[in-house]
């Protein structure tokens, strides 16, 4: 039987560029992620480009209601990896309790970036640990290796799957399954709203085939040289207390150009309508 690979969030940034390499090193393939149209335009792109089955899911991955859906269309497939790359973050930085929709913004980040996690895992693991084969990659975030204020929440569920990740490779390596926590600094993806990719921003077709060389050498990695440089720095050479305010003075500045240009946004439309 053909072992399938399963990416979660397949259709944008990231998770797409896991499922192009995949496909490309001639792996059949299940996308899974929100938007039913841009699932079939990936998939068919891989299709035509790679010449590899290709399935798809369309869920929310922000409901809790998915994983019987999930599990029916994963029901007798032979998984040889999973990438848990499903993820969202804040709009902008912002203190905790400004953030807009407070109550549904926890909810959704958690079920997003820390249910899909566990679930999938949950769903995948066992026919893994039967053939004593498989890859379980979890996309957690360098914002995951220490707090980032103002955007708290994204963090912490960045840190609840690194350790999830590490603690559950200690439980599952010696049946042979690699378990392994990747944790990318900016990658030039819709989600971080990084246009031009630079040598420590990646486009994440580069930083997923440097992540890839990694798997079965790394249980915890940045992925990608010069994000592993960065990593080093700032968790042995700089004080911790110091890499908190600076990712907090960072982001308030990020947090202020943010707001000033929803004002002028929102004063000109406003002058626009007057004019109208």
């Amino acid at each position: 039987m053909w072992l399938q690979q399963v990416v979660t969030g397949a259709t944008d940034g990231i998770g797409k560029s896991y499922a192009e390499e995949l496909a490309r090193r001639g792996f059949a393939m299940m996308l899974i992620s929100r938007s039913q149209d841009k699932l079939n335009d990936v998939a068919k792109s891989l299709e035509e480009q790679y010449k590899v089955e290709t399935k798809t899911i369309a869920v929310d991955f922000g409901k809790p209601d998915i994983y019987s859906k999930i599990h029916l269309g994963l029901e007798g497939l032979q998984i040889g990896v999973l990438v848990n790359n499903v993820g969202v973050s804040y709009p902008y930085p912002e203190y905790y309790l400004h953030v807009p929709d407070l109550e549904n913004f926890i909810t959704n980040m958690i079920n997003v970036n820390m249910t899909s996690v566990c679930q999938m895992t949950r769903l995948v693991l066992p026919r893994m640990v039967e053939r004593s084969k498989g890859v379980i990659l979890n996309i957690s975030s360098a914002s995951g290796m220490y707090p980032v204020p103002l955007l708290t929440v994204y963090s912490a569920t960045k840190a609840f799957v690194d350790f999830f990740s590490r603690g559950l490779q200690e439980e599952y390596r010696r049946q042979g399954i690699i378990i392994q926590s990747v944790l990318p600094f900016f990658v030039a993806t819709k989600m971080t709203r990084i246009r031009k990719p630079t040598l420590d921003k990646p486009t994440p077709e580069r930083y997923v085939a440097a992540e890839l060389s990694t798997v079965g050498l790394q249980s915890q990695t940045n992925g990608y040289f010069p994000h592993a440089v960065m990593g080093w720095v700032t968790t042995k050479l700089v004080p911790n207390n110091m890499v908190i305010f600076l990712g907090a003075s960072m982001n308030r500045v990020q947090r202020t150009g943010y707001l000033q240009r929803r004002k002028l946004r929102e004063q000109k439309n406003g002058t626009n309508l007057k004019s109208d």
